[in-house]
Order: structure tokens, then C-alpha cells, then sequence
């Protein structure tokens, strides 16, 4: 009797969730992260076929758990929102991410940033931004005719996709979106949303002052009138 084993090709092939590396180098590469990340998910919180994700493993060939990509923030139009362990995009509709950001940390080394272009061009992603936060440098590419292409000024720059524009201020990235609304961290989201529940506090109060002035005046009438009936004048021949 012949036992026959099993082929490499044959056994289950393994996507880890995780490759090993950190999410960011320091405090600033992961505000930056988290602050994308987040501003994209507010943008498209009302559209169920919208997917946003950050560091998340992409895996775009089946059958290789090599070949694959952890974008700090990435979009997908096209597939519903929900977790994932790992992007695997043939169990995707074979849908690969349209926008990928990149935040440059001191420990990237131009090779990195090198490769993790030709795989993007490689995998069909249509837009692809890049920011280093220490230096103030923004770049773009599109993709046009098969291949990404430099976006030669990024100032003022709306992404087709998102809608969104990029502004720099001196050497720092601003991202508003199609609303006028400015993309903003937890921090500053809360202190705005405190700021309005003060102001809405004060409305409040002032309305309830000018109410309380007007009752006041309106006794202070009524018993200026009851006193001039008593002195025999009518209160409308005065």
C-alpha cells in the first residue's frame, strides 16, 4: 500500500494578520495615522460599501502570503465596512484599494518608499499619498494610462476619489473635506464639541435671562397700571 503525501501546493496556505512591525515609529507618524484614518472614516460613515482600514495586512495574489503590503491608511469603494484580520482580495471581488496614504517615519529608508511604489503601481491602487511630517514634504501620484503618475503640485490638490483637499500650512498637511470641514484629531474633535455644548449652554442662559427681564417688566407694568387705577387714571389716557 502507497501512502501519498500531500503536496506543498495542496496544504492550506497561511495569511498572517500581522508582519511583525510596529504601526509607527513615533508619537507624530501615528497621530498623523490615526488622524487620516479616522477623518476617512467620518467622511464615509454613512455609505455601508465603503471600507476604510489602517495597517492593515493587503494580500493581493492568492495562493502567496509573501507578496503583500500594510498601508498606513487605505480605501476601498466597493466592499462593505466590517473587521478584518488581513485584506485578501480574491475573497474581496478581487477589489484592490483605490487610496493608500503612506506617513514617512525617520526609520523609512528611501528603498522602502521605493518599493512600496512599484507595489502600488504593480496592484492597481489609483491614488497614492505620501507625507513626511518632519520634513513637511507632500507628494501624490495618480493613476493614468496603466500606471501611477507624479501629481506635479500637490497644493490645493482634490482627490478624484475622495473629494477631499490638501493644503499645506508652512510644513504641516491639512485635509479638508468636501464639506469645508478640516480633518482634526480625537482632541481637537472633542474640544470643538465641548466649545458648542458651552456656547449652546450660554444661549440657554442669556435666553433665559431676557424671558426672566420681560416678566419682570411686564409685573413692573401691570402694577404701575393697577396703581393708576387706584388714583382713578386710566393706565391708556397716560
Amino acid at each position: 500500500m502507497i501512502t501519498q503525501l500531500q503536496s506543498t501546493s495542496e496544504q492550506e496556505i497561511i495569511y498572517p494578520d500581522s508582519d511583525g512591525q510596529p504601526m509607527a515609529d513615533n508619537t507624530k507618524q501615528f497621530r498623523w495615522i490615526v488622524t487620516i484614518k479616522e477623518g476617512l472614516e467620518w467622511l464615509f460613515q454613512n455609505d455601508p460599501n465603503v471600507f476604510v482600514a489602517g495597517d492593515l495586512l493587503w494580500y493581493p495574489t492568492e495562493g502567496n502570503n509573501v507578496i503583500r503590503a500594510a498601508p498606513d491608511a487605505m480605501v476601498i469603494f466597493g466592499r462593505p465596512k466590517g473587521d478584518r484580520g488581513s485584506y485578501q482580495q480574491w475573497k474581496e471581488g478581487n477589489i484592490a484599494p483605490q487610496i493608500v496614504f503612506e506617513i514617512r517615519s525617520p526609520g523609512n529608508t528611501q528603498t522602502e518608499m521605493d518599493k512600496k511604489l512599484v507595489f502600488y503601481d504593480r496592484y492597481g491602487v489609483e491614488e497614492y499619498y505620501l507625507y513626511d511630517p518632519d520634513k513637511g514634504d507632500l507628494s501624490g501620484w495618480l493613476r493614468t494610462e496603466e500606471r501611477l503618475d507624479v501629481i506635479e503640485q500637490m497644493f490645493s490638490w482634490v482627490s478624484p476619489r475622495l473629494g477631499i483637499k490638501f493644503e499645506m500650512a508652512g510644513t504641516e498637511l491639512q485635509l479638508y473635506r468636501p464639506d469645508g470641514e478640516k480633518f482634526a484629531t480625537y482632541v481637537q474633535l472633542a474640544a470643538l464639541r465641548e466649545q458648542a455644548q458651552h456656547q449652546l449652554e450660554q444661549e440657554r442662559i442669556d435666553k433665559e435671562q431676557a424671558q426672566q427681564q420681560l416678566e419682570q417688566e411686564r409685573d413692573r407694568t401691570q402694577k404701575l397700571a393697577a396703581r393708576l387705577q387706584e388714583l382713578g387714571i386710566e393706565p391708556n389716557q397716560v
